[in-house]
C-alpha cells in the first residue's frame, strides 16, 4: 500500500470534503491553505449546501466530483467520516487524511467510532492519516501542499517533521517561521488509526527532498518495527533522526521481585529503543531544532575536537565547559597554528583554544582566526562567538563566516549572542546556512550531537552472537516449574540451573535439608562458604536474616543453619523453606548487576549496572532491548557512571570487561529464547581484573507463562538463524 502513502504526500487531485466560506471553520482554513499554500494540482471542494467555497465550484458529494482524486482531506462529524473514506476510495482516492476529532481521545462512542474507521480504511485499501489531526504539509516546489488548518505554509527546506500533537505543530510552524527553519514535510498524524509514525519513517528514509528526520511521540506503537526502520535511517540512509518523547516523568513505583523489574519502566524502554535505532533523544522543542538546524546546514564533524573563537574570555569560558559537559574536547592548537594566529591577532590576544580575539576586533581579525584553526589537523570543528561591543562590526563579521566556512568540510557553529544588536547578522548567517545560537552552550550541545551521530555510524560489531547453548534443558526445566501454574518465582538455586545451560560462571553448591548434611555439604564445596536460605515466600533474603557469608568451618555451619532458620521464621512464620544452600564463597571483586524484564510492548529488555544492595538507590543502570547487538553490550558496559570504576582507578587494575561482555550477551540469548522469563536478576555478578573473569553470586527469577509463548519462540530462532530482525 506504499502507493497511498505517496499520493498523501504527492496528489494530482485532493477533494476536501467538508470545504466550507463559514469564517473560523476547520474546513474553510484546509481550502484556503491549498489555495494560499499555492498547490499546483486540482482542489475540489465537497460541501451538498454551497454552489462554491472561495470562489471555486463545490460539488454536493465526492461522487459528483468529475474526475478521479489521489487525495481526500476530510473535515466532517465523526460519525459521517467512516462513510466519507468509503466513497473517496471509490472515486480511487488511495489516501485520506481525517482531520475531524471525535474519536477514541474522548472515550466512548469514539472509540467504536475510530474502529470502524480503521476498517473500513483497511477494507478499500485506502491509507488514512488520523483522525484527530492537524494535516500534511509538502513544500516541494512542484507540489506545495498545505493540507492543513496551520496558519503558516512553512519555507522550504531539509527537515522532516511529524509529530503526534496537533496543537503542538501550530506552536512550531510558528517558531520555525521565526527562526527560518524550512520543512521538506510536516505531518501531524494524531491517532494514527492507519498512518502511524513507522509508516512515516519508512517513506522519508526514501524522501530525496528529507536530510534530518524530527519527531515529536507520545507513544510507539510497534517497538520491533521501529527499531528496524531506525536503524535504516541510521546506517543505511544516514539521516540523522531526532526525538522528543514526552512522558519522562516516573509513572506509580512498579511492584516487582527484581531490581530490574523495578528499575525499569516505560521511559527506560524508549531510552533503549532509541539509543539502539540511532535515534537521539532531546528534551525540547528548543533543544530538536537548535540540534537540527546543525544537521540540516552543516557538513559532519569527523571527531569531537573542537575550537573555539570568541571575542570576549567569559562566553569562551562557558563555552569551554558546555563543550567538555557535552562530551567533546577542547581541541590542542598546533605550535604552527598559533604562530600564523601570532600574526594577525594583538600581543593581548589568546593564541591556545579558545582563541580570544579581544573585544575590539574586527571582522579582519575573526576571519584571519577562523581561517587558521579550520586549517588546524587537530580541528573538527569550530564554534564562533560574537558579543556585540560598540566597536564590533556585527554585519561584516556575519559575512566573513560563510566566506570561510565554504572553503572547509568542517562544521562552523556561531553563537551572535544576544537578541536586538546582533539581529542584522543573525539574518545573514542564517540565510548563508550557519546555525546561530543565542548562547554558546547551545551551540556547543549541537556539536555534540553531530559528533555523537558521526560516531554511531562509524563501522562497528553489529553482529548478534549465538552461543551453543543447552536450549532444550532450559526449555524443560522452565516447563516443569511452571506446571499448573501462570507465575513462579524461582530463587537462586533454580534460577541458577536455568543460567546453567546458557553456559553463566557459576560457584559451586549444595542444597541442605537437614543439619547433618552439613559436612559433606562444607567439604564438597569447599570453605570458606556462604550459606543462603531457599524458600520461594522470601524474595528479599538479607532483609531476614537469611544470608551468611565466610563460614569457615562445619561447626560455624550447624550454629548458622540454625541461626538463618530462626530469623527467617521469627520474620515470615509460614515461609515454605526447602532447605539452605550452601555455596562455595566468591573471592572479593568488583560487584555489577545483570538484569531482564519483559515490557508489554516491546519484549525483552535487558538491564546493565553497578550492583549490590543499594542499586535502586544509586540507579547506575543502563538497559537494551534484545535481542542486542555486541557493540549494544558494549555500549551499555561504558555508558554507566561507574565505568570509571570498570576500568581501574586510584592503582586498581581493570576489571575483566570482556567477561561482563560475554554474559550480557548471553543474558540476552536466554530472555529472547524464553518469553516465560518476566524477571531476571544477577545481582551480583562479581568480576574479577582483566583477564580472569567473572561469577554469579547471586541470582532470581520470575516466570509467567505468556500467551503467545510459541510465537515468540519462533521470533527469536528467526532472529538468531537471520542475524537481524
Amino acid at each position: 500500500m506504499s502507493g497511498g502513502i505517496e499520493s498523501i504526500f504527492n496528489p494530482s487531485a485532493i477533494a476536501v470534503v467538508g470545504a466550507t466560506n463559514r469564517p473560523g471553520s476547520v474546513g474553510l482554513a484546509v481550502f484556503s491553505n491549498l489555495i494560499h499554500g499555492g498547490y499546483q494540482g486540482i482542489i475540489y471542494p465537497v460541501n451538498p449546501k454551497a454552489r462554491s467555497v472561495q470562489g471555486v465550484k463545490a460539488y454536493p458529494t465526492v461522487s459528483d466530483v468529475p474526475d478521479d482524486i489521489d487525495l481526500a482531506a476530510i473535515v466532517v462529524p465523526a460519525e459521517q467520516v467512516a462513510a466519507m473514506v468509503a466513497e473517496c476510495a471509490r472515486k480511487k482516492a488511495k489516501g485520506v487524511i481525517v482531520i475531524t476529532a471525535g474519536f477514541k481521545e474522548v472515550g466512548g462512542r469514539g472509540i467504536q467510532l475510530e474502529r470502524e474507521l480503521k476498517e473500513m480504511a483497511k477494507e478499500h485499501g485506502v491509507r488514512l492519516v488520523g483522525p484527530n489531526c492537524l494535516g500534511v504539509i509538502n513544500t516541494h516546489p512542484q507540489v506545495q501542499m498545505n493540507a492543513s488548518f496551520a496558519r503558516i505554509m512553512p519555507r522550504p527546506g531539509r527537515i522532516g517533521f511529524i509529530s503526534q500533537s496537533g496543537a503542538l505543530c501550530t506552536a512550531v510552524l510558528d517558531y520555525a517561521a521565526g527562526r527560518n527553519i524550512g520543512f521538506s514535510k510536516f505531518i501531524s498524524f494524531g491517532n494514527k488509526a492507519d498512518v502511524d509514525e513507522i509508516d512515516l519513517l519508512r517513506y522519508l528514509k526514501d524522501d530525496p527532498e528529507t536530510d534530518v528526520i524530527l519527531m515529536y511521540v507520545e507513544d510507539i506503537s510497534r517497538g520491533r518495527e521501529f527499531l528496524e526502520i531506525a536503524r535504516q535511517i541510521t546506517w543505511e540512509a544516514g539521516k540523522p533522526t531526532l526525538v522528543v518523547k514526552s512522558g519522562r516523568s516516573a509513572e506509580g513505583a512498579k511492584a516487582a521481585a527484581s531490581h530490574t523489574g523495578s528499575l525499569a519502566g516505560s521511559d527506560a524502554t524508549y531510552d533503549a529503543i532509541f539509543f539502539q535505532g540511532g535515534v537521539q533523544r532531546v528534551e525540547t522543542i528548543d533543544e530538536l531544532f537548535d540540534t537540527a538546524i546543525a544537521f540540516a546546514r552543516q557538513p559532519m564533524p569527523k571527531g569531537n575536537r573542537v575550537a573555539i573563537v570568541t571575542n570576549a574570555g567569559g562566553p569562551g569560558i562557558l563555552a569551554t565547559d558546555a563543550a567538555i559537559r557535552y562530551g567533546l574536547t577542547l581541541a590542542a592548537l598546533s605550535e604552527s597554528t598559533k604562530e600564523r594566529l601570532g600574526k594577525h591577532l594583538p600581543p593581548t590576544a589568546s593564541l591556545n583554544n579558545p582563541v580570544d580575539v579581544i573585544g575590539d576586533a574586527t571582522h579582519e581579525r575573526y576571519e584571519a582566526a577562523i581561517r587558521e584553526v579550520l586549517q588546524d589537523d587537530g580541528v573538527d570543528g569550530a564554534i564562533v562567538i560574537l558579543t556585540p561591543q560598540a566597536m564590533t562590526d556585527i554585519r561584516e563579521t556575519a559575512e566573513i563566516v560563510p566566506r570561510v566556512a565554504k572553503d572547509t568540510d568542517k562544521p562552523v557553529l556561531c553563537s551572535f549572542m544576544g537578541i536586538v544588536d546582533v539581529s542584522e547578522g543573525v539574518r545573514y548567517l542564517e540565510r548563508e546556512g550557519i546555525p546561530n545560537y543565542s548562547f554558546p552552550e547551545a551551540a556547543a550541545r549541537a556539536m555534540a550531537a553531530m559528533v555523537r551521530f558521526y560516531r554511531r555510524r562509524l563501522p562497528r560489531n553489529r553482529d548478534f552472537v549465538h552461543f551453543e547453548v543447552d536450549n532444550e534443558e532450559a526449555t524443560r526445566i522452565i516447563e516443569e516449574r511452571l506446571a499448573g501454574k501462570d507465575r513462579r518465582y524461582m530463587g537462586e538455586k533454580e534460577a541458577n540451573e536455568i543460567l546453567h545451560c546458557y553456559g553463566f560462571p557459576l560457584l559451586p553448591s549444595r542444597l541442605v535439608n537437614d543439619p547433618g548434611e552439613l559436612a559433606a555439604a562444607v567439604r564438597e564445596v569447599g570453605a570458606p562458604v556462604a550459606m543462603k536460605i531457599v524458600s520461594p515466600d522470601i524474595v528479599h533474603k538479607f532483609d531476614v536474616g537469611g544470608v551468611r557469608l565466610k563460614i569457615k568451618s562445619v561447626d560455624e555451619a550447624r550454629r548458622t543453619y540454625d541461626e538463618i532458620m530462626e530469623s527467617v521464621l521469627r520474620h515470615n512464620s509460614a515461609a515454605r523453606i526447602h532447605g539452605i544452600l550452601v555455596e562455595a564463597m566468591a573471592r572479593g571483586g568488583l560487584e555489577v548487576i545483570l538484569g531482564a524484564t519483559r515490557d508489554p510492548k516491546f519484549g525483552p529488555l535487558c538491564m546493565f549496572g553497578l550492583g549490590g544492595t543499594f542499586v535502586e538507590a544509586m540507579r547506575d543502570v543502563t538497559f537494551r532491548i534484545a535481542p542486542m547487538w555486541e557493540s549494544s553490550a558494549e555500549n551499555m558496559i561504558s555508558s554507566i557512571k561507574a565505568y570509571r570504576v570498570l576500568r581501574g582507578i586510584r592503582g586498581t587494575p581493570p576489571s575483566d570487561i570482556k567477561a561482563i561482555k560475554d554474559c550480557m550477551l548471553r543474558l540476552s540469548q536466554l530472555v529472547t529464547d524464553h518469553p516465560e522469563i518476566a524477571e531476571l536478576d544477577i545481582n551480583p555478578l562479581i568480576v574479577y581484573p582483566e583477564g580472569e573473569g567473572c561469577v554469579v553470586a547471586d541470582s532470581r527469577m520470575v516466570l509467567v507463562r505468556p500467551q503467545n509463548g510459541e510465537q515468540a519462540r519462533q521470533r527469536a530462532r528467526q532472529w538468531a538463524a537471520s542475524g537481524e530482525w
